[in-house]
């Protein structure tokens, strides 16, 4: 992530001028006070055109064009700009605080969902490896939500969804990783947790039928036959052409035991939810 400045001190930002070409030639400066806020604006707009290292100048110029030109009507062009301007530059907090106070200011603007989609990408474009800690992904997948449940007609909305759902897949991703890590240690009460985590809260991932078959393998290890059997039995009934199952259908009868739900437990709950069509 980019440095995070204090964008507070642009106000003030008196030393911020812009260079003509003069008539007897040469450069003399003119300060920025002296340009229209269409100027300024325009200005901006170019430098955001010269790529990722001018965002952070066009970023500037866009919030001089608030300072100067307060409640007009390209003040308020410039703020969104402003916005995408610092997410371009990777300042990802500034960029955040920018698009937040553009839905504050103008959330029936028209350009109010694609604030919300700048700040949702600010979290998401930071979901890094799934071995970090996931609180970005979270915020990510909140601020997705936000943008779905009240622009639901807007551009952005089927993209928020993609978004929102490799977020969620991320999260399981990150409970496999754990379960796993606990049940290669032998830890099988702690690896149970995580993978159960999966199969109840993100049944709609790609991870639901490795969790399942990790269950297996844990409840099996503590001998707990009649969850390992009800745990294959799900597998089965949702992922039976899956590699998965032919390992858990392997593993099961390697011990005599045929997929079956008899357990008493949490899983037999998942399971009648599935008949009932309420699981995946």
């Amino acid at each position: 992530m980019g440095k995070i400045r204090a964008r507070a001190t642009w106000a003030s930002a008196t030393s911020l001028v812009l260079f003509l070409a003069a008539c007897g030639g040469g450069n003399r400066e003119i300060p920025i006070e002296a340009y229209s806020a269409q100027e300024i604006f325009e200005k901006g707009e170019f430098e955001l055109g010269q790529g990722k290292r001018s965002a952070d100048e066009a970023a500037q110029l866009f919030a001089e064009v608030e300072r100067l030109y307060p409640y007009s009507e390209w003040a308020k062009r410039a703020l969104i700009m402003q916005a995408y301007a610092l997410y371009e530059a990777q300042e990802y907090e500034a960029s955040r605080l920018s698009a937040q106070r553009y839905i504050d200011f103008y959330p029936a603007d028209e350009d109010a969902a694609y604030a919300q989609y700048l700040l949702a990408l600010t979290y998401y474009d930071q979901i890094d490896l799934v071995g970090r800690d996931q609180g970005l992904t979270f915020q990510a997948l909140q601020s997705l939500r936000t943008l779905v449940e009240i622009y639901p007609d807007s551009e952005y909305t089927q993209s928020a969804i993609l978004k929102f759902d490799l977020a969620f897949n991320h999260l399981a991703a990150k409970e496999m990783e754990i379960g796993r890590y606990y049940l290669k240690r032998n830890h099988h009460t702690a690896a149970i947790n995580r993978f159960r985590v999966v199969v109840e809260d993100f049944q709609t991932t790609s991870h639901t039928a490795e969790a399942l078959y990790r269950l297996m393998e844990a409840y099996l290890s503590l001998g707990l036959t009649a969850e390992a059997q009800t745990a294959g039995a799900i597998l089965g009934y949702n992922f039976q052409s899956s590699e998965w199952y032919e390992d858990a259908y392997a593993l099961l009868q390697g011990q005599g035991l045929e997929p079956d739900p008899v357990s008493t437990g949490w899983l037999r709950k998942i399971y009648r939810q599935m008949l009932k069509g309420e699981w995946l």
